[in-house]
């Protein structure tokens, strides 16, 4: 019998390749602020569950030609780091921040890591950690909601019974004849996607804009991008859409493209390309990342609150386009192309690489299912990419923009926003100030975290 293995996707195979080349360049982090105290033998069972869980994985690599890597249980994790200090309310970000100063390693299969402090007002910050090669936000909430109900109900941590069972397995028999297999079926579907790819040779995606030159700040070789967490009420943010016959998920580009123009990022008059991350994870999903992204054109216009019916009509179409094979971009098809891709030669095409303009994620309600951990349930829960310190030319070169990542629990809307551009977002005051007066044109009262 073939063994059946949890195959990389092009989207993990690309993240890893990536890890090969930069290290925990991006990471995600959920993120927890509670009021009261966790017991941190509770989290201790926590960090149990999640280590025989969907995030516990591992890469196995195999020397047959085009046969791609798979997924096993991983046996090993990042020990729970509890820290004993208090962090007071200025530090908050900066703790947050601080654990992003981890180093994965997706062949170990250390590849996320738990982390908690208290706080001086007798709270608690929880922060989940992981690596992209191994998991979106998707994967990350379905391990988490997981691992809390085994908590919950008291369960002992297992991997065949809890979700860590959809990972993939390590077949005592049968391995070559499965990677002969997938390496034919990897040349087949690269030939049809070369086929798909001249057939949608005459669609187009919008372009990006290339980083202005001037000015370039006097900075130190390496760069934190600048990071700010804030809330609004839901109504207020909900009342505000509708008021400029908008949704909640177009104010949220309405304002990144602000915030964007005002930082002289994308000039007056120009359109900005802002990618918006779509889930594709279905019931007891395998996958590590299974999300799509759509990209729109936004036209910024300075001193003018950007049109939101525009947004909403401009996500449609391009929902509808990548929708369909034959309006979808040649450059999509070509994934399984960018498997077969040798490391080297993806060094090569990296130096011209670009990360996105502007990147805008909504996660609606989701993170909600994972707020309450024993019984405690959380002030504020937040999902956001964090973009780690590095050399300040690298964030040059790679034209790396302004993400924003949006969450709501019906009553306060969390919004984190991290500038990595460091001419544009030299510090967390300057985003700060370009936020503060994008908000205020549309009337939202935001409150920082400190």
């Amino acid at each position: 019998m073939t063994a059946v293995l949890n195959r990389l996707t092009a989207d993990d195979d690309l993240f890893l390749k990536l890890h090969d080349l930069y290290g925990n360049a991006l990471v995600n982090q959920l993120a927890w602020r509670f009021d009261e105290p966790l017991d941190p033998a509770v989290l201790q069972r926590f960090h149990a569950h999640l280590a025989r869980g969907f995030l516990a994985r591992r890469v196995m690599t195999t020397a047959v030609p085009f046969a791609r890597p798979w997924w096993v249980p991983a046996e090993h994790s990042e020990p729970l780091a509890y820290q004993t200090e208090t962090v007071p309310e200025i530090g908050v970000l900066d703790w947050f921040f601080e654990q992003s100063r981890v180093e994965f390693d997706p062949i170990a299969g250390r590849v996320w890591r738990l982390s908690a402090a208290p706080t001086t007002d007798g709270g608690t910050l929880l922060s989940l950690v992981t690596s992209h090669v191994s998991s979106d936000g998707g994967a990350v909430l379905y391990a988490v909601g997981d691992a809390l109900r085994r908590l919950d109900s008291g369960r002992t941590p297992d991997t065949a019974t809890s979700s860590g069972r959809l990972v993939g397995s390590l077949p005592r028999t049968g391995l070559l004849r499965t990677h002969l297999a997938d390496g034919v079926g990897q040349l087949r579907a690269a030939a049809l996607s070369l086929r798909a790819a001249f057939e949608s040779r005459g669609v187009t995606e919008p372009e990006r804009n290339p980083r202005p030159e001037e000015p370039r700040r006097l900075l130190p070789d390496t760069y934190s991008a600048a990071d700010l967490v804030l809330e609004v009420d839901a109504a207020e943010w909900t009342s505000v859409a509708a008021a400029h016959d908008g949704t909640a998920n177009g104010l949220l580009v309405g304002v990144a493209v602000g915030i964007l123009g005002r930082s002289g990022r994308v000039a007056d008059g120009t359109s900005a390309r802002v990618d918006i991350p779509h889930s594709m994870r279905g019931h007891d999903d395998p996958r590590a990342n299974a999300t799509t992204g759509l990209p729109i054109a936004v036209p910024y216009r300075k001193g003018e609150r950007t049109d939101l019916r525009h947004i909403r009509t401009a996500i449609k179409q391009a929902a509808l386009a990548y929708a369909d094979p034959a309006t979808t971009p040649s450059l999509q098809h070509l994934q399984p192309i960018q498997q077969m891709l040798p490391k080297f030669v993806l060094g090569y095409f990296s130096r011209t690489a670009k990360a996105p303009e502007c990147l805008c994620t909504n996660l609606g309600e989701t993170g909600q299912g994972v707020a309450t951990i024993a019984g405690i349930r959380a002030r504020s829960v937040l999902m956001r990419p964090v973009v780690c310190t590095g050399e300040t030319d690298l964030f040059r070169r790679v034209e790396i923009g302004l993400n924003l990542s949006w969450s709501s629990d019906g009553e306060t809307v969390t919004l984190a926003i991290t500038g990595a551009d460091p001419d544009r977002f030299p510090t967390r005051a300057a985003l700060r100030d370009y936020v503060i007066d994008e908000f205020e044109s549309w009337g939202l009262r935001p409150r920082f975290w400190s």
